[in-house]
């Protein structure tokens, strides 16, 4: 790996389909590669106000403010960084929330120009009880189906992991990570 190279990685979807998993388990192997990175974890969690279908205008704020200054400062420390979600996905939760907010609207689509990959990761079953976010299937449909669009309204790149091939997906994310990682080579005469 080169030293100098920079990376941040956002997993976006819905609650409870697991980017945090493949979050950490991306982190294992490129760290098993002596690649030094950070995680931001998500944010939502920590929370001090409503979140899930009790979330607000100003609960999805803090949540959006406080990922864009975590992620500020791992990319200021580490070369690499992964997002347990990225600013869309906490804007969405905003959108179903409260509708479109203009102000933040300009800062969310600037800042989604600073992830080098996206990586959707889609339903594959209800959401498990961890005892913090929701568990309607309705709640969790309705939050990926709009991502999604959002995505494409924005037209935004992003692999987008096939629900049917779970095992296979931190191969799969592993991959396009080394290739934005790998020395750009020169074409040979």
């Amino acid at each position: 790996m080169v030293d100098s190279a920079r990376l941040k990685i956002a997993f976006i979807g819905t609650h409870g389909v697991g980017k945090t998993t493949l979050c950490y388990g991306l982190a294992a192997r490129l760290k098993a590669r002596d690649v030094v990175l950070d995680i931001v974890h998500e944010v939502a969690r920590r929370c001090p106000l409503p979140i899930n279908q009790d979330t607000g205008l100003a609960s999805q704020a803090w949540i959006l403010h406080t990922q864009l200054a975590e992620e500020l400062v791992a990319a200021a420390r580490y070369p690499v960084v992964l997002c347990d979600r990225s600013v869309l996905d906490n804007y969405v939760y905003l959108l179903l929330a409260s509708g479109r907010q203009p102000a933040l609207e300009t800062l969310v689509e600037s800042w989604m120009s600073t992830y080098d990959l996206l990586v959707t990761v889609p339903i594959t079953g209800a959401p498990n009880p961890d005892g913090l976010r929701a568990t309607d299937p309705a709640f969790q449909r309705a939050v990926a189906d709009r991502l999604l669009r959002e995505l494409d309204r924005r037209e935004l790149p992003a692999l987008r992991l096939d629900a049917d091939a779970r095992e296979g997906w931190l191969d799969e994310v592993e991959r396009a990570a080394l290739d934005r990682l790998a020395s750009p080579q020169l074409a040979l005469l």
